[in-house]
């Protein structure tokens, strides 16, 4: 696959030629829903060709070992980059107004869009977007913190529209991002940029409605770039990018230096200098374990992640990823220290089985990975291979649960299909308080 020259994030917009391209329009304050509800669309506005061809040509690259990951350009506010959700909302009273409810609530999947027709994006998007109706005001998500591949196959900028932005339309809260590996790939025989619609429409300098919103009010995101630290009261979210491969995910290496191993260390490092009692999350597109379907581990990633764990003694309370196509949820650890990985990659696009036709499923709890000397106990908890569905978490001073809850529920239903909670001060898995 050839690589194409890099850009900054800034505010000139992208789609797939980097020439002569319409700017973004700055209006000075973020908007989120539309004013008005609308009937789910039954087509996509501008229809997804077949990417067989392209697909081929993957596949023969990769079988000659010729992929690798693709340099990306650094993000601004270096060695940390940093960003507030008193910054993405535009106001000021955020930490005294989430500090008297005692807890904050967001949502997290991945793996929304959808090349074939909206509908299973819609029924995760409508059974989101019905998280705002609730008794306690206290209940209501903050935002959306999605774990990568927004649009598929390539990130193609003109598929923005029917695949983030159509969908979201009635999601009333901000959607941040990391960039899952479609949204960095780059189709072979094209001229695009990999990031490109991504960094126009998840980093822009200001906030701005971009052309890809094809009219909607949605403003495009302030992240700083491709990894961050998301700051919120109660949470922090380190967030990585794991590039462009199928498997596994890269961080650092040859190709792409060590900037992100660099800037993983500042942040585990303020978060020990500045004692931070708050829930802490890693969140990268690929994950670190899977149990079964089409991808596999990130072993690489995870031992370079885990060094400076090690190295800075600040470990996360959780860790979340995408990519899978489906849910699961594992624990990492026994006694002392008890870690969830979790994957959240059935968002919209696409469910992969964890068993073959005909094969008997997985029971769980299921041992994958046993104790050993330099090894941790991995145990696969629970898993969702049948439905498209999301995370909704809610942290408090003292805890982290993260449920699980399908959207073949229907917004009349409030209770998750599974869940886990975390003691922040003890680091073992109990049950919620709230």
């Amino acid at each position: 696959m050839t690589r194409r020259p890099q850009r900054t994030p800034s505010t000139q917009s992208s789609n797939t030629s980097t020439t002569d391209t319409p700017s973004a329009e700055p209006i000075g304050k973020p908007v989120f829903s539309q004013p008005e509800p609308t009937a789910d669309p039954s087509r996509f506005k501008i229809a997804h060709g077949s990417d067989s061809a392209a697909y081929q040509s993957i596949d023969a690259l990769n079988r000659e070992h010729k992929l690798r990951p693709m340099p990306f350009p650094p993000p601004r506010g270096l060695p940390e980059p940093r960003l507030t959700l008193a910054q993405v909302l535009a106001r000021d009273d955020l930490d005294a107004k989430i500090a008297a409810a005692g807890q904050i609530v967001f949502h997290a999947v991945g793996d929304t869009g959808n090349t074939r027709g909206p509908a299973s994006q819609n029924l995760v998007a409508d059974k989101l977007a019905s998280d705002f109706q609730e008794h306690e005001p206290k209940e209501i998500p903050w935002f959306f913190f999605h774990l990568g591949d927004v649009i598929y196959s390539f990130g193609e900028a003109k598929y923005y529209y029917d695949q983030f932005y159509e969908p979201y339309r009635e999601y009333p809260a901000p959607i941040l991002a990391l960039a899952g590996n479609h949204d960095g790939m780059v189709a072979p025989d094209t001229d695009a940029t990999t990031l490109a619609a991504f960094l126009d429409n998840f980093c822009q300098a200001e906030f701005a409605v971009t052309p890809e919103a094809g009219g909607l009010s949605r403003t495009a995101q302030i992240q700083p770039g491709v990894f961050f630290t998301f700051e919120a009261p109660f949470i922090r979210i380190l967030v990585l990018y794991s590039n462009t491969l199928e498997d596994p995910g890269v961080i650092a290496g040859d190709d792409l230096g060590t900037s992100q191993l660099d800037y993983l260390k500042a942040a585990l490092s303020r978060v020990k200098a500045e004692n931070y009692q708050g829930a802490l999350i890693i969140a990268h597109h690929h994950p670190a374990f899977t149990a079964g379907g089409k991808h596999g581990w990130s072993t690489d990633m995870l031992a370079q992640i885990d060094r400076i764990c090690a190295d800075t003694g600040v470990w996360p309370h959780a860790v979340l990823s995408a990519h899978a196509h489906n849910y699961q949820r594992f624990t990492r650890g026994q006694g002392t220290t008890q870690i969830p990985y979790i994957i959240a990659g059935n968002g919209g696009h696409g469910i992969a089985p964890l068993s073959r036709r005909g094969e008997v499923p997985p029971r769980v709890p299921m041992v994958i990975q046993p104790a050993g000397k330099g090894t941790d106990q991995v145990v696969l908890e629970s898993y969702d291979d049948q439905d498209y569905g999301y995370l909704r978490l809610v942290v408090t001073a003292t805890q982290l649960r993260i449920e699980y809850h399908p959207a073949t529920d229907g917004a009349a239903a409030k209770t998750p299909d599974d869940s886990v909670t975390v003691d922040l001060s003890s680091r073992i898995l109990v049950h919620f308080t709230g």
